[in-house]
C-alpha cells in the first residue's frame, strides 16, 4: 500500500510502498503523534527502514491496498 508522508520544513513529501498493513501503520503513526515514539518506523517492501522525527510528521497518507493482478484474461 502507498504511504505518504509530509514533514514539516521540507518541500517534498516521502512515498513509499509499504508490505505493513494499513492498522500496523495507523498505530505507528498514533504512537508517534502520542509521545510513546520518537520516531515513525515504516518498512517498504524492499525491507528499506523510513524514519522520521514524531516532532515533525505534517501529515500521513495511508492509501488503500493495492491488489496486483498477473496474468492474461479478458474482461
Amino acid at each position: 500500500m502507498e504511504v505518504k508522508i509530509g514533514v514539516q520544513h521540507a518541500p517534498r513529501e516521502i512515498v513509499l510502498e509499504s508490505g505493513q498493513s494499513a492498522e500496523e501503520v495507523e498505530r505507528a503513526v498514533a504512537d508517534a503523534l502520542a509521545g510513546k515514539a520518537q520516531l515513525l518506523s515504516l518498512t517498504d517492501e524492499h525491507g528499506r527502514k523510513v524514519l522520521v522525527p514524531s516532532d515533525r510528521l505534517a501529515y500521513v497518507e495511508i492509501g488503500q491496498p493495492a491488489v496486483r493482478r498477473v496474468g492474461f484474461s479478458t474482461i
